[in-house]
């Protein structure tokens, strides 16, 4: 069995620079209305970078939760950017590498609840290196951690971005990793 919910009216509540805000009112399985809050992002990519054993990850601040994370590469699409595109440009600014191959490996719903946010999961190697060219308001350190070690931090419950371990267990499963 299928379930369904039919919009019958939006209304945008806020819009910001990143996000929009609307309140959906929905006509349920049993026939009565309901309202739906939900947050309209343009997606975004991830990147799980590997060289010899090592994974990409960067360290930011993330001001939401008021501390420092440790994050594989990833970043906003902009409206209508081809999310390929943006994963290379994201993977260069962020640890100034490119890489001869970028294997496609889906997408996820991070918080479907309320937001309709797409994470694009992409896995890179045969890297090489450059200059990290983050946006003018992006201020983080790019490192590299052994992938074993970064599974260790994952059981023990020292990482702790889902994008992060989502995209490792994507890639592990796999057998990429």
């Amino acid at each position: 069995m299928s379930h369904f919910e039919k919009q019958l009216d939006s209304k945008v509540v806020f819009e910001g620079k990143i996000i929009s805000v609307r309140h959906d009112t929905v006509e349920l399985e049993n026939g009565k209305q309901g309202l739906r809050e939900v947050i309209a992002h343009p997606g975004a990519v991830v990147i799980l970078a590997v060289d010899k054993g090592e994974a990409f990850f960067v360290k930011q601040y993330r001001y939401a939760v008021g501390r420092e994370l440790l994050e594989v590469p990833a970043g906003k699409l902009e409206y209508g950017e081809d999310h390929r595109d943006a994963a290379l440009r994201e993977l260069r600014e962020e640890t100034g590498a490119s890489c001869e191959r970028l294997i496609y490996m889906g997408q996820v719903y991070p918080t479907p609840g309320v937001y309709n946010e797409i994470f694009h999961m992409y896995f890179a190697d045969g890297l090489s290196y450059g200059e990290q060219d983050p946006d003018e308001d992006e201020f983080l350190t790019a490192v590299k951690i052994p992938l074993d070690e970064y599974g260790r931090m994952i059981a023990s419950g020292e990482a702790n971005d889902a994008k992060s371990i989502c995209i490792y267990t994507m890639a592990k499963a796999r057998g990429l990793i």
